[in-house]
């Protein structure tokens, strides 16, 4: 597992918004037959298989977020690391 850190972006949304904000955490791991999968803990289910690790997390990204505008979108209630993004 890895862990990570505040980037320059987050930090001035996080001196804007007066809130922490906390990434959403990515697990990536080597499978036995050589492909990388990352996943998101907190969105069950959003997965991404690759060749090596910058491929998969950017599919993982542009998966979890996928995910995220369809469960904004019907209403359902959206992990805790993203409320601090809203205003509203």
């Amino acid at each position: 597992m890895e862990r990570k850190f505040l980037g320059p972006h987050q930090r001035a949304l996080k001196l804007r918004l007066g809130h922490v904000v906390h990434p959403i955490r990515v697990e990536v791991e080597r499978e036995e037959d050589g492909r990388i999968l990352a996943s998101v803990p907190e969105l069950p289910g959003v997965m991404a298989y690759g060749a090596n690790r910058q491929e998969t997390v950017r599919k993982l990204k542009a998966i979890a977020l996928q995910v995220l505008a369809d469960m904004i979108e019907s209403g359902e209630e959206v992990p805790e690391p993203l409320k601090a993004l809203f205003a509203a």
